[in-house]
C-alpha cells in the first residue's frame, strides 16, 4: 500500500514511516504542502495521511484544493484539533476519516485499511 503522509513533525513521521513499512507499506513522508502537492503530482497514492497545521499553510485548503481538482484519493486527518466542529468542517472538506493526537499507531494503520479498501475479512 502506498501512503503520503503529510506531517511536519519529525517524531510522528519517524513513527507512523516506520511502522507502516513494518506493515508492508510504502510511505512518502512530505513535510509541507507545497511537498505534498509535487508528490501527489508525481504519482498516485492509497491513502494521504494529513496534518492541518503545516509550516507552509493549512492542511483545509490543501484538502480543499485538491478536492476541488477531481483527486478521490482517501484522505485521514491526523491533527491535534480535538473539537467536535473541527472534525465536521474536515469531513465537510472532503476528509474520509479524522484522527486526533496523540494516537495508536495500530489504529491509524486500521484506518488507512479500512478507507483503502485493504482490510482483511473479520473472523
Amino acid at each position: 500500500m502506498d501512503i503520503l503522509l503529510v506531517e511536519d513533525n519529525e517524531l510522528i513521521g519517524d513513527a507512523v514511516r516506520a511502522h507502516i513499512a513494518a506493515d508492508g507499506g510504502r510511505v512518502d513522508w512530505s513535510a509541507d504542502i507545497k511537498q505534498a502537492t509535487s508528490a501527489i503530482a508525481a504519482r498516485s497514492y492509497d491513502c494521504i495521511v494529513l496534518d492541518l497545521r503545516l509550516p507552509d499553510g493549512n492542511g483545509l485548503c490543501f484538502l480543499r484544493r485538491i478536492r476541488k481538482m477531481g483527486e478521490t484519493v482517501p484522505v485521514i486527518i491526523l491533527t491535534a484539533f480535538d473539537q467536535v466542529t473541527d472534525r465536521l468542517e474536515g469531513m465537510r472538506c472532503g476528509a474520509t476519516d479524522y484522527l486526533v493526537k496523540p494516537f495508536s499507531l495500530i489504529e491509524l494503520s486500521l484506518r488507512i485499511a479500512s478507507v483503502a479498501g485493504d482490510l482483511p475479512p473479520c473472523i
